[in-house]
């Protein structure tokens, strides 16, 4: 178990600040534009009711993402074990395409988060910023150019952009202190609202984040062999997580939070993002505006980053042949173009488009989530890393909480309730 004390201790070690960051990364994946999408819509259609699933999401996400990074403590990728264990070449090939559809729906809300940023702040039309939006290849290729380490440091400034913008819309917007203590402690579920109540599940546990928590930790231990024992590793990475999710976790909840103050309580009908940048001037002023489209624009970008870096380690670990990420990168791309290009000559909403996909990543989530709770208990495989019962009891609780939701929502679909 772990004590204040150790954490302190680990908190006051300067070899802690030299391995944080691995968590940041991660951390992106549960405030990217997905997030936005839902959380807006979320608080704009049923004020703070759906919070509770927020804070439960985050409190789910930290226990898998820790799980995760042992695994990659282990020596292990999450993806790798599938690799190691599956026998089948034709299983292992359906799983690698399975994942690749997961992290293309991953990338397709990033993508879009970014198209949209750059039509709110520039005026882009969003049918060029589509193309306009392929550029971020040339960002990665930036900041990895000389070091990973130089990456994680970009990671701070984008979730503190993030954060920051959200502390001004929070201090603008006044929400009703009371109202958030009870609706985070109180489940409220109306059948109307279990597609939002999956899609924030499916924004907030993502199973491109719980593929690549593993993989970066994996290469971090490789990196800092002969310097740091595992141990320390894991008590670095326990508090790296935790710190990471919790930032995380209360952007995650300011976006909801922001939406119920500012649209649901002003009486404005707000269903896409550019009618929340729109009503945000009027209620608030141009700043509050700027600021949300500029914390938009920040959390495409990282978390496109860490999709990429997701789609690289799945690549790497199911199949025999890699590719660089930045050929990656413009596959991905290319890809998302052909249904986001679609979706705007149709005249798609995106801000459906963003709910829609993050609805699809919770229906996703069971094909990482399961290996990671089954494999990280190993003991033949873990080792010393193994899973206590009692973590794997609470994973499996957690895991079995997001199935019915699932399983609610494809019930709700098929009988025509939603």
């Amino acid at each position: 178990m772990y004590d204040f004390k150790e954490i302190v201790k680990v908190l006051t070690d300067r070899k802690f600040w030299g391995f944080f960051g691995t968590g940041l990364i991660v951390s992106v994946a549960y405030m990217d534009p997905g997030n936005w999408g839902t959380s807006i819509s979320a608080g704009a259609k049923f004020n703070y009711d759906l919070l509770w699933v927020v804070w439960l999401s985050s409190i789910m996400a930290m226990l898998f993402q820790y799980i995760s990074g042992k695994i990659g403590i282990a020596g292990y990728s999450v993806a790798e074990i599938i690799k190691i264990k599956w026998k089948s070449k034709a299983l292992i090939f359906l799983y690698w395409l399975l994942a690749e559809v997961a992290i293309l729906a991953t990338d397709l809300a990033e993508f879009l988060g970014i198209v949209v940023a750059l039509n709110l702040l520039f005026g882009i039309p969003m049918l060029i910023g589509t193309f306009v939006a392929i550029l971020d290849v040339l960002l990665l290729l930036f900041l990895t150019r000389k070091t990973f380490r130089t990456l994680e440091y970009a990671f701070i400034l984008f979730v503190s952009v993030i954060g920051f913008g959200y502390v001004y819309e929070l201090f603008i917007t006044k929400p009703d202190v009371s109202s958030i203590a009870i609706h985070s402690v109180m489940p409220i579920l109306r059948p109307e609202m279990i597609f939002f109540a999956v899609g924030i599940i499916g924004a907030t546990v993502m199973p491109h984040a719980l593929f690549v928590h593993s993989w970066l930790l994996k290469n971090k231990t490789k990196e800092n062999e002969g310097k740091l024992d595992k141990k320390t590793i894991l008590n670095y990475h326990l508090v790296d997580n935790v710190m990471s999710l919790i930032v995380a976790g209360l952007i995650n909840a300011a976006i909801l939070i922001m939406a119920a103050a500012a649209f649901y309580n002003s009486g404005l009908p707000v269903a896409t993002i550019d009618e929340a940048y729109r009503t945000l001037t009027p209620l608030f002023g141009g700043l509050a505006s700027l600021i949300f489209a500029i914390a938009l624009l920040s959390a495409g970008i990282s978390s496109s980053i860490t999709g990429t870096l997701a789609g690289q380690s799945i690549m790497e670990s199911l199949t025999d042949f890699k590719i660089s990420a930045t050929v990656r990168r413009v596959i991905t791309r290319v890809i998302n173009v052909i249904p986001l290009l679609i979706a705007i000559l149709l005249g798609f909403e995106p801000l459906q488009v963003l709910v829609y996909s993050q609805v699809a990543l919770s229906l996703l989530i069971p094909l990482p989530l399961i290996p990671l709770i089954y494999y990280s208990a190993d003991k033949k495989l873990m080792g010393e890393f193994a899973n206590r019962k009692i973590t794997t009891i609470v994973a499996s609780l957690f895991a079995l909480i997001i199935l019915i939701f699932n399983g609610y929502l494809l019930y709700q679909t098929v009988t025509g309730n939603i």
